[in-house]
C-alpha cells in the first residue's frame, strides 16, 4: 500500500515525466494536476516542492547523475528512469531530513511501478553511488 508521501512522490514523478516531454506546461496546469490527484493541501505542497526543486536544480542533478551512472548519460536514459533518478537525487542532496534509505526505497519502488524490469536495479545502483556523497 502506498503511503501518502509515496503517492505525492508518484504525482511528482508524473509531473516530471510530463515536463520532460512538454517543458512549456503552465504553472497553473502543474498545480491543478497535483491538486486533482492528491486533494490534501500538505501533500500537494510536498509534491510541488519536489517538482519545483528538481526542475530548478536539474542541471546540477543531471551533472551529479552523469558522474554516478557508469556508461550512461542522463539524456540517453529512459524517461521514467531519468526522472526517478532526478527525484531521488534531489531528495538525497537537498532534503537532509529525509533518511537516505527511505529515499532509495521510494525511488526503487517508483522504478518498479513505472519503469522496466531493469529499472529498479539501475536506479538503486546510481542512487547508491550518489548517496555516499551525502554520508
Amino acid at each position: 500500500m502506498l503511503t501518502r508521501r509515496s503517492r505525492a512522490r508518484e504525482v511528482a514523478l508524473q509531473l516530471l515525466f510530463q515536463h520532460d516531454h512538454n517543458p512549456n506546461l503552465s504553472p497553473q496546469a502543474i498545480a491543478e494536476f497535483a491538486k486533482e490527484r492528491l486533494r490534501d493541501p500538505n501533500l500537494v505542497q510536498f509534491c510541488l516542492a519536489l517538482f519545483d526543486g528538481v526542475t530548478k536544480e536539474q542541471t546540477v542533478l543531471d551533472q551529479r547523475l552523469n558522474q554516478a551512472s557508469e556508461n550512461w548519460r542522463v539524456p540517453r536514459m529512459p524517461t521514467v528512469d531519468r526522472n526517478v533518478l532526478r527525484l531521488g537525487a534531489y531528495e538525497l542532496l537537498y532534503t537532509p531530513h529525509t533518511p537516505a534509505p527511505a529515499v532509495l526505497d521510494e525511488a526503487i519502488e517508483l522504478a518498479r511501478r513505472f519503469g522496466t524490469k531493469d529499472s529498479p536495479a539501475f536506479v538503486n545502483g546510481v542512487l547508491d553511488r550518489l548517496k555516499s556523497v551525502r554520508e
